[in-house]
This record gives C-alpha cells, sequence and structure tokens, in this order.
C-alpha cells in the first residue's frame, strides 16, 4: 500500500529537514480522528498492525530515489538526505488499537524528526486497508466478481473530465490526494492520466512527481506553526514559524499558511517583511472570497501590488468552486489550486462508500497541548481546555464559551 519512503506529500520532508536542524530534541505526539461514521474491525486492526510492525519499517530510500531527490528538490541540504537514506520508521513511535466504539485510537509519540513521517504513511494505508477489508464492494460488478482494474479506469476517466473543465477555464492546479486516496493503484492512474495536461502543475505525492516526471509540490503543513506555538507562545507563533522557514529556505517554499489559528492571527503577524519575502498564501479553510479580500487588502495597506503575489486555494475543491474563484481572482491577484480527495477518492464517484473524513494531528509538543483553530470551527482540533485558551487569546471566543 505504500510504494517507497517517497510515498509521502513533499512538506513532510521539508519540514522534517527543518526540525531535525531547528528543534532535534523536541518531541511529540500525534492522534488520530475519525470525523465520519464509519467503523473498523478487528481483522482491520490486525492487518494495520502487521503493516505497521514489519512492511513500513523495511521500507528506505534507495540510492536511484536519493539521485533524484538530490536534483529534484535542489533545496534539500545534503546533511538531511543523509539522515533520510539511513531513516527507518519505528514502530514502537505507534501505538493503534479499537475503542468500544469500533473506532481506531491511535497515537504516535517520540522526536518531532523522527515521527513526523508516519502521518502521511498511515492515513492513507488507513484509507486503503478499509476499501480493501470493510467496504469493498466497490471493486466488484453486478456479478460480485472483482472488477477492481475496471473500476479504476472508469474512474479515472470521470477524473480526465473533470480535469478538463479545469483544463478550459484555465485552473492552474495541484494533485493533494495522497492521505485519503482509495488505493495506491488508483492513485497512481490519476496522476499519470493528469501529468500531462497543461493546467496539471504537479502532486504532493513525492513517489508520483519521480515516477511521472512532474514537479513535486508543497511548502509546509499546520503542524509547523503548531509545533512553534509550544515552543514559543501562541500570540506570535505565525511569526516566528514564517521567521524560521525564511531562515532554513532562504526564499525556496514560499506559500504561508495562513489559517492555522485563524487568519486575523496571521495577518497580525504577516509584517511588511514577511510579505515581500514570501511568495504568496494558502487558503485552506472559510470563505474563500472573503479571503481574497482580505490578502488584498492586506497587501494594499503594506503597499505591495496585489497582483504580484499568489494564493493557492485547498479547501476541499470542485472544478466549478476553482472556476469561481479563478474568476473573482482575475484581475487582482494571482491563483493556484492544490486538490485532494476530490481527485483521489471523489464521493461524487463512490457514492455508495465515501471516503474517510479523518486526520491525524499534532496533538502535544514536550507534553504541552497545542491546537489547530482554522476558519472553519468545524475543523478545529486539538485537547478541549487548550481550545478554549487559544480562542481566548486570539480574542475568538470567551473562556466559558465552550
Amino acid at each position: 500500500m505504500i510504494n517507497s519512503i517517497l510515498d509521502n506529500d513533499l512538506y513532510k520532508f521539508t519540514m522534517q529537514m527543518a526540525v531535525l536542524e531547528m528543534f532535534p530534541d523536541t518531541v511529540v505526539e500525534y492522534r488520530f480522528n475519525n470525523r465520519g461514521e464509519q467503523r473498523f474491525s478487528e481483522d482491520f486492526l490486525r492487518e494495520l498492525r502487521k503493516i505497521i510492525d514489519e512492511d513500513i519499517p523495511a521500507i528506505t530510500l534507495s540510492e536511484d530515489e536519493y539521485q533524484w531527490l538530490k536534483k529534484a528538490c535542489p533545496f534539500f541540504k545534503p546533511m538531511y538526505l543523509e539522515y533520510l537514506k539511513n531513516y527507518r520508521f519505528d514502530p514502537d513511535e505507534v501505538t493503534v488499537s479499537l475503542n468500544d466504539e469500533n473506532d481506531l485510537d491511535i497515537t504516535i509519540k517520540g522526536f518531532w524528526h523522527s515521527s513526523i513521517l508516519w502521518e502521511i504513511v498511515l492515513m492513507p494505508t488507513i484509507s486503503e486497508l478499509y476499501f480493501d477489508t470493510v467496504e469493498n464492494d466497490w471493486k466488484k460488478d453486478n456479478s460480485g466478481s472483482c472488477s477492481e482494474d475496471n473500476v479504476i479506469e472508469e474512474y479515472t476517466s470521470f477524473i480526465e473530465k473533470m480535469a478538463w473543465e479545469l483544463e478550459t477555464n484555465q485552473c492552474l492546479y495541484s494533485e493533494f490526494g495522497t492521505r485519503r486516496r482509495r488505493s495506491s493503484k488508483l492513485h497512481d492512474s490519476v496522476v499519470g492520466a493528469l501529468h500531462i495536461m497543461d493546467s496539471f502543475m504537479g502532486t504532493s505525492n513525492v513517489y508520483l512527481a519521480k515516477k511521472y516526471n512532474c514537479k513535486p509540490i508543497g511548502t509546509i503543513g499546520h503542524e509547523w506553526i503548531m509545533g512553534i506555538s509550544a515552543l514559543v507562545g501562541l500570540k506570535n507563533a505565525n511569526l516566528f514559524s514564517l521567521e524560521r522557514w525564511v531562515d532554513m529556505y532562504k526564499g525556496d517554499l514560499g506559500i504561508a499558511l495562513s489559517d492555522t489559528f485563524g487568519s486575523r492571527a496571521f495577518f497580525d503577524n504577516f509584517n511588511l517583511k514577511l510579505a515581500k519575502l514570501y511568495d504568496g498564501v494558502r487558503h485552506d479553510s472559510g470563505d474563500p472570497f472573503k479571503f481574497v479580500d482580505q490578502v488584498i487588502e492586506h497587501y494594499n495597506m503594506l503597499n505591495i501590488v496585489p497582483a504580484s503575489k499568489l494564493i493557492v486555494f485547498s479547501d476541499s475543491l470542485q472544478p466549478l468552486d476553482a472556476a469561481n474563484i479563478k474568476d473573482y481572482c482575475h484581475g487582482k491577484i494571482k491563483c493556484s489550486f492544490g486538490i485532494g480527495t476530490n481527485l483521489t477518492n471523489n464521493p461524487e464517484f463512490f457514492v455508495e462508500e465515501p471516503p474517510l473524513n479523518m486526520v491525524i494531528k499534532l496533538y502535544k509538543v514536550n507534553d504541552i497541548p497545542v491546537v489547530k483553530l482554522s476558519d472553519d470551527e468545524g475543523k478545529e482540533t486539538g485537547d478541549i481546555n487548550a481550545l478554549r485558551v487559544a480562542n481566548y487569546v486570539f480574542r475568538r471566543k470567551g473562556l466559558d464559551d465552550y
């Protein structure tokens, strides 16, 4: 189910290098959160544990992959590439069980630089294993015979039509669907079909970027800002995380993630220096049209020409969403799109067996609880008391509003 150590999203590797250099002794804890209704079985659990204990620790960086990374990702330092060559997944970092409601309890705990890669190895494994062992009717035809290849072929044609809508509307987009893909084979088929299209910019999946000779796409995830909030404090966590990223990458990977603690907190820290240094910002929650207005207003206030900057939209996008957002941005600011589950496990195609609605999020850093607030209350994650404090600090809610 995991084809390579590179079968992971680029931003995990870029964050891993930064963590290794800047916070080598930091210990973290991640937790799994199933937001949906699907449940699991003992057979599923046994197979998942076997994959965690035996299959994933056997994955290593090959010499061919090492040499490709040096050329395709010149921002990776030689020291880090040597670290990755010697890296091995440690199954002792992962605790997994079923609770009384047959839902998964997963905790990942270890040094930040070591445990950081587990999230986007475990999530596609959980998804593929679920649709292989629990809800697997999608693989069968009317007679009950297995026809997975036929389904993948039909699904890829469905995605190609979706991609032509994006192409027709000249929407530049990247594929961000590793975490909740239905299967690695389906994911491969989708990227194989899309990578020849003019509007396709690349994929977050480094393995598939190498396989199809397209650009690996990614900068940072919320955990970078969440983790730093525990080390330097909540109020200016955006500021410190953005500054440390510049220190690390010297102008490369310059898209700032805006919604970890809500966009208002982000703009409070996104000063003139950072607004000039970063190429643009990423939108991942909340009303995209209001966000466009906020970004343009902020750049104008700093006397920066908004049309020189970029917004990357990545919040549950369909082609019509992207086309409408592009029209709204036209003549004001540049835009592109990161499309995830709707490319690799689209619920409009798999109506009867929709994708898992799950996340694995950073939960503690050096035993300090951390949170993600976002611009959408439904995406809040973290300990309830830590959420109360963070919402109070950022003037979003009172302490007693829970």
